[in-house]
């Protein structure tokens, strides 16, 4: 009997990394996972890559938040993961707040950037559970007082596209089952933004949960 053709979506990651060392580390890695697709970039290379998913970026202190920053304007539904070595949370944190969706330690088993890869891609966060901790306290213990009853301020349309935030979907999976544009669901987001008082999505997703602006299953 023959076996099924795999029906797991290909995953198109991109690697920037100017070490050949740590390249040849990922490839051995990633190269072998069924579902993935590997290239190598630049940061200058990201905006005409077309059709990729997820890039991996190594923390290198000021120059990796600003190639996430860079990243998120180029290219703002593209999934950001940073790696390095014994990150504390603090930066952790401001890697996560820059804008990137997860944090993997060099040092972590093979298994767990797989794990974030596909983590990521789906819309989840990938960082440590006491770094998320830190997170929800700061944004949502300084706002919780001021939170409740914000969303009765939500149009329909915004809580729509707050549920589908909700998981995970990028502007463009948003976009395409309500029949509008992209640029319309980026304005709806800087509204909820605002409404909700929280600068980027994460928080906004964090505080959608924390004070049940929508109903989440």
């Amino acid at each position: 009997m023959k076996a099924k053709p795999s029906t797991q979506p290909i995953i198109c990651v991109a690697v920037i990394e100017d070490d050949p060392i740590r390249l040849v580390g990922l490839r051995s890695i990633l190269g072998v996972v069924s579902g993935f697709r590997l290239t190598t970039a630049s940061v200058s290379d990201i905006a005409n890559i077309q059709g990729l998913d997820v890039v991996i970026v190594r923390n290198s202190g000021m120059k990796c938040l600003e190639a996430v920053a860079r990243l998120r304007v180029v290219r703002p539904d593209l999934r950001v993961l940073v790696t390095g070595t014994a990150a504390d949370d603090e930066t952790i944190l401001r890697v996560i707040t820059s804008g990137a969706k997860g944090y993997v330690d060099e040092a972590a088993p093979a298994h767990d950037l797989v794990q974030a890869i596909f983590s990521v891609h789906q819309g989840s966060v990938w960082i440590p559970r006491r770094v998320m901790s830190m997170f929800i306290e700061r944004s949502g213990g300084l706002l919780s007082r001021n939170c409740q009853g914000r969303s009765s301020n939500f149009t329909s349309r915004e809580k729509q596209v707050l549920e589908m935030l909700l998981e995970g979907r990028s502007n463009k999976e948003i976009a395409n089952p309500l029949g509008i544009e992209e640029r319309t669901v980026k304005a709806h987001v800087a509204k909820l933004m605002r409404k909700a008082g929280v600068k980027n999505r994460i928080a906004l997703c964090v505080q959608a949960v924390h004070h049940s602006f929508v109903s989440v299953q």
